[in-house]
């Protein structure tokens, strides 16, 4: 799958040095939560698009650009503030997580978003939370959905 960048993000990307940083700035979202937790991977808050990203350190692996392949990452979070293992021990479903990179000359301007994760097998002690950051595949649902029998469709027979 191709990404389209910045003209300045390309520059960076392909110039031998630059000073010009990338950023990841994550979304944790739920229904049940009373705001969603945003963190950033600068050691500095971030305001993108009107959103303060607080620095938090955390580790992400993001997932691959192969079609054929699930979306899948895995993300581990230094657990430095209970907050965000209350914000897991308080929902009831998986909370949806929404993935950013920016540049930290221009956050405003998003260069990669991945959307529609979900934080799953969530495990967390004293010192970090883990868990995977999976996308529902569609690919594996049955089509079509119902059978046809005379019992569900009972004017086919």
């Amino acid at each position: 799958m191709s990404r389209s960048l910045s003209s300045l993000a390309q520059q960076s990307l392909f110039a031998s040095e630059t000073s010009d940083a990338f950023l990841v700035l994550l979304t944790l979202s739920h229904p049940d939560l009373p705001q969603p937790i945003t963190v950033t991977s600068d050691a500095v808050p971030t305001v993108s698009n009107g959103t303060t990203f607080v620095p938090f350190p955390f580790d992400l692996a993001l997932p691959n650009d192969l079609d054929a392949k699930s979306y899948r990452a895995r993300l581990v979070i230094d657990n430095i503030d209970r907050q965000i293992v209350q914000a897991v021990r308080s929902v009831s479903t998986a909370p949806d997580m929404l993935i950013q990179i920016v540049r930290a000359a221009a956050p405003d301007t998003v260069e990669a978003q991945f959307i529609d994760f979900k934080l799953t097998n969530v495990v967390y002690d004293a010192y970090r939370i883990e868990g995977d950051l999976t996308v529902e595949d569609f690919t594996a649902e049955p089509y079509p959905a119902a059978t046809f029998s005379p019992g569900l469709f009972p004017g086919l027979f």
